[in-house]
């Protein structure tokens, strides 16, 4: 890069010389090339040199601090363990970034879940919650909260436990009072909802009982993240409303009557203005509702809120549901289960897990092939190796679907 040239050529255009001398004259008084100048008054300008990004001694740990912040390290337990890996930088260093690193994802957090009219709602629970009675009875409850995040349309209902089966009616009751479902819902990664022995740091699993009722309903379900408190935001300022509850302790006697009190409350505070929006939550719901999912067909709301009857799995490996047979894996054999019977499907659930389900047919017996190889494996057939076991079972299914 010739600077000098720059300089000079921009010193004869702001002097107005350009019009009485010569290109050729130009490069002969500045040692360059007449073409070097042609370039420089056509504009050019050439690039700047980027300077190399200096070299951090935190480059070689960035992956491993984040993925220790996603399990709820704090800066000085990471600047430990990373110090045991090799880093040789200070503390200050390692703050530093994780108080960066925390914004950037606040940031991207409050972006996201500011939310369009009947994008999303937000799932919490006050837990544990003492309130005492006129006679000195000390009450512990819940409080389901579910918050619309356009409108802050609120949903709270006191429960006296937090089962799967509670967490449903509360939800169906929370559509129900909203006039509709909005598009998906936000989770703390609570064990109603999410597969803890099967999640990881960064891969989070739902329950498959909980996948199946978001996909009845018509929900899409997502779990918040570490270090990220706006995305569930709206739900923790509804949790901190609910503390008000605590001026009626004294004021109530029975269970009844503080369900009362709390229904009572959910009404007030619909119709509070709210700081995020300046406007009441149930004004601002006329709008959401517009764009909220239509309520699912009653029975399918049913299934999920009635307490499920439990089928004991027979040594056949089979359950007898409504006059029919339906296998299940071999391991299920003398324990109990529970079915949820959807249009099409019979669904089949140990605890929360979903372990088969069979299309409704007419037929009286009703069997996975993989379910009948493991019992013949395990009984009748205990000493024929998988092929054997393989033909005995394509020679006699159809017997079977005859029967």
């Amino acid at each position: 890069m010739r600077q000098d040239v720059l300089n000079q050529i921009t010193l004869i255009l702001r002097g107005g010389e350009k019009e009485i001398m010569s290109k050729a004259a130009m490069a002969r008084i500045m040692g360059c090339d007449p073409r070097t100048v042609k370039r420089y008054l056509n504009g050019y300008k050439p690039k700047e040199k980027k300077q190399k990004a200096k070299k951090s001694k935190l480059d070689n740990f960035k992956e491993t601090i984040i993925s220790k912040l996603e399990i709820g390290c704090t800066s000085m337990a990471i600047f430990k363990f990373i110090q045991k890996e090799g880093f040789t930088g200070s503390y200050s260093l390692v703050a530093d970034f994780v108080q960066k690193h925390k914004q950037e994802q606040i940031k991207k957090a409050t972006i996201r879940f500011e939310t369009a009219p009947g994008l999303q709602a937000q799932v919490d629970w006050k837990e544990n919650l003492k309130m005492i009675s006129k006679n000195g009875e000390i009450f512990v409850v819940n409080i389901f909260l579910m918050v619309l995040g356009y409108s802050r349309m609120k949903f709270v209902k006191l429960t006296s436990d937090k089962t799967q089966n509670t967490l449903f009616k509360c939800m169906n009751e929370a559509f129900k009072y909203f006039g509709g479902i909005p598009k998906e819902i936000l989770f703390d990664n609570m064990a109603t909802v999410v597969d803890r022995a099967n999640s990881r740091i960064g891969n989070v699993k739902l329950n498959t009982k909980f996948v199946q009722y978001a996909k009845d309903i018509g929900f899409n379900p997502i779990t918040c993240r570490i270090f990220r408190p706006q995305t569930k935001g709206k739900v923790e300022s509804l949790a901190k409303l609910v503390d008000r509850l605590q001026v009626y302790n004294n004021e109530f006697e029975t269970y009844e009557e503080l369900e009362k009190i709390v229904k009572m409350f959910m009404q007030e505070i619909n119709n509070e203005v709210s700081q995020g929006t300046n406007m009441r939550p149930i004004e601002r719901l006329k709008k959401e509702t517009k764009y909220l999912l239509p309520l699912p067909n009653q029975n399918i709301l049913n299934t999920y809120t009635t307490s499920p009857k439990e089928y004991k799995v027979s040594k056949e490996s089979m359950i007898t549901y409504k006059g029919k047979k339906y296998s299940v894996p071999t391991y299920l054999i003398g324990k109990s289960v529970s079915v949820v019977e959807t249009d099409e499907y019979i669904h089949i659930y140990y605890t929360t897990n979903l372990v088969t389900k069979h299309k409704k047919q007419e037929r009286f017996l009703n069997y996975h092939k993989e379910h009948v190889v493991d019992i013949l494996k395990s009984d009748s057939l205990k000493g024929c190796n998988n092929d054997e076991i393989e033909m005995f079972v394509k020679e006699h299914l159809s017997i079977y679907d005859e029967l």
